[in-house]
């Protein structure tokens, strides 16, 4: 085989690389090494000039190997080999030195080490272009329809849009309906636009629309396959009502004599055991909750039965196992809110006029428990005097360090709405007002021209009168440099942030999804593909991402929608050849393979030889580094690859 002819172009990348690494000796360190033909460097490699001069150089000089020092490969590899192949060469005899992330910005204050450590880079990249290999790449159909799991206003949304081009939805919801959190929120900020008149058209849209299918009271139960035809499995609960006779009269709750915390109000009233969460939910029927009810005969009780005329309650109904083929997924798994008995300073759950945002957003509902009035949970009175405390779950050491985003509007939006209403003293704590949106700080500047009293403070404890139940709030206001005490308080509101759904964890497993630390969905970057999981075909919307407000939420929706067209209208796409590869003549069936592979991607074939489905396999290297026999061979990155960097970094530096 001829010595490969190799071409090294080094990137300035402005001064981000040139201000710190010194690029002439990085070219003089490499230019003699034996199968380099050519060494250049350009202000931006990756601008259309620079890529011109990439193409230009592999016809003029023969080049049969590109090795290009610059930025990270997750920045522009796939611009450089878009350029490589438009010059007639294979994607796949490129290297990509990353002497910036890895040189110039963690080594900025030793420029001599920079450089140092850049050579090493670059003259270890060309040791493995030269044992490089121009792969093939494989191509797989997709079929052309979605699963989107979670159907909160981020599904919603995705849905529509899929279906609306087109496209098969299947949306699967865990609720009895779906609708999300969004449903039960009374205003959206900074407008004070009715959420509902908002959302439930949207709602009637999904339950309506002929390319969506809606499957509620549903979870993903098991995701087989890959991109464009991932096999997956759903467990949908019995509803023990039959959804297309039920003609939702109502006559089934009025005669059921059980009484149970309604949890569409937050549990500040009361549903029956068979029930609708509320008038507009989608579905439009009854549920029964078996868990509630006394009993399913006419022994025991069996009244909701015998009251409906539809017959459509059926106490027999059982668990549905539910098979669907699907070309992308969508998770918008929404979030949860943040306990707050976790702050146990703040006596949630305590003490009983200590409520958190969300139970406010149903008081302020005019549908809601208390029809609009905002009151002392303990007594039901029209609190005069409101204390609201931020931060509650964001922004702390000892629970979560991260912002929710959406509580200091919320709160902002809360106190404005029963100022306006009642007149009433309202004092809300905050460390720092995040109004990051549009027309957010307008909005807060009204708000405290509206006689909103704004503390900038921690509070550091609640005490309640045990006769009155009227609160005292201890704090700090810091602007003051003062202890700050406010006493005969009826309502403390705690703006209690947002988490990570205990869905994050199973979906996540399921779909072999990344976690961050917060317990949020994994984004593949958060810059440049902002809604893609590291899976393809596998999108993230919403906050099942983390925390946003509404308009970033549908922003992002819309956004994962598109990713999904994207793949789904070209029909077919490439698969990158990053695959591990088995030797038959070497495997001995051990399985040890099988069992290790975190993407489930090798199987047996019927010659009971390990066989990898490359669609599935990412190229970890697991298989190759655990195979006993040795059989196993990870494409593009070969051990003789791997051993050749080594050998010429341990060379350069004996």
């Amino acid at each position: 085989m001829p010595e490969r002819r190799i071409g090294v172009f080094i990137c300035h990348c402005g001064s981000n690389i040139a201000g710190v690494v010194d690029i002439d000796r990085v070219m003089e360190a490499v230019k003699d090494i034996d199968g380099v033909a050519h060494v250049e460097d350009y202000k931006y490699v990756c601008s259309k000039p620079g890529q011109q001069i990439l193409r230009d150089k592999i016809k003029e000089l023969r080049l049969d190997g590109i090795v290009i020092a610059a930025c990270s490969p997750r920045m522009h590899e796939t611009t450089f080999r878009n350029a490589m192949r438009e010059a007639g060469l294979s994607p796949y005899v490129f290297e990509q030195a990353n002497i910036r992330e890895h040189c110039s910005w963690i080594h900025s204050d030793d420029p001599e080490a920079a450089t140092d450590k850049a050579i090493d880079l670059v003259r270890m990249s060309i040791a493995r272009s030269k044992l490089l290999e121009p792969l093939e790449e494989s191509e797989v159909s997709i079929l052309k329809s979605t699963l989107i799991v979670g159907a909160g206003i981020a599904g919603i949304s995705a849905a529509l849009d899929l279906g609306d081009a087109g496209f098969q939805v299947y949306l699967v919801e865990k609720e009895p309906t779906i609708g999300g959190h969004m449903a039960q929120w009374d205003k959206t900020f900074p407008t004070l636009d009715c959420s509902s008149c908002i959302l439930t058209p949207r709602m009637a849209e999904v339950g309506s629309h002929p390319n969506i299918e809606l499957i509620t009271m549903a979870e993903v139960d098991k995701v087989d396959g890959f991109v464009g035809n991932f096999e997956v499995t759903i467990r949908q609960r019995p509803r023990y009502v039959d959804l297309e006779i039920c003609t939702s009269c109502g006559d089934c709750s009025l005669v059921c004599p059980v009484d149970v915390p309604a949890e569409f109000e937050h549990n500040l009233s009361f549903r029956k055991a068979i029930y609708v969460p509320f008038a507009q939910a989608v579905p439009s029927a009854y549920l029964l909750d078996m868990d509630s009810c006394l009993g399913v005969d006419a022994v025991r009780c069996g009244k909701c039965k015998l009251a409906c005329e539809a017959g459509a309650i059926d106490y027999d109904d059982q668990e549905k196992l539910i098979r669907i083929d699907v070309g992308t997924i969508i998770v918008a798994t929404g979030f949860d809110i943040f306990d707050a008995t976790q702050k146990e300073e703040y006596g949630y759950s305590v003490f009983p006029n200590v409520v958190n945002l969300a139970e406010v957003e149903r008081m302020l509902s005019s549908a809601g428990p208390t029809q609009g009035h905002v009151v002392r949970p303990q007594d039901l009175k029209e609190a005069k005097k409101i204390v609201y405390i931020q931060c509650v779950g964001s922004r702390d050491e000892r629970t979560n360090k991260y912002c929710s985003r959406i509580c200091c509007m919320t709160a902002i939006k809360q106190a404005r709405m029963i100022r306006d209403k009642t007149g009433a003293d309202i004092y809300i704590f905050y460390i720092d007002l995040r109004t990051f949106g549009k027309g957010y700080e307008e909005f807060y500047e009204s708000t405290a021209k509206a006689g909103v009293s704004f503390i900038r403070g921690r509070v550091g404890e609640i005490l309640e009168d045990r006769k009155t139940h009227l609160l005292t709030v201890r704090g700090e206001d810091t602007l003051l440099g003062k202890p700050i005490k406010i006493s005969e308080v009826d309502l403390v509101v705690l703006s209690t942030g947002v988490v990570a759904p205990e869905a994050a964890k199973s979906v996540s497993h399921i779909l072999g999804l990344s976690q961050s630390p917060d317990g949020f969905l994994m984004e593949a970057h958060p810059k440049l593909r902002p809604v893609d999981s590291f899976n393809d075909g596998i999108f993230v919307a919403g906050m099942a991402q983390g925390p946003k407000d509404i308009p970033d939420t549908v922003a992002q929706a819309k956004a994962a929608a598109s990713g999904a067209m994207g793949l789904m209208g070209k029909g077919k796409i490439s698969i990158e050849p990053y695959y591990s590869v088995v030797d038959e003549d070497k495997c001995s069936g051990c399985q040890v393979c099988i069992s290790i592979c975190p993407y489930s991607a090798i199987s047996m074939n019927n010659r009971d030889r390990a066989e990898v489905n490359p669609a599935l396999c990412k190229g970890c290297g697991t298989c190759t580094s655990t195979c006993p026999s040795g059989a196993i061979t990870s494409q593009h990155y070969t051990d003789g690859q791997i051993s050749a960097m080594i050998e010429e970094y341990l060379s350069a530096h004996d």
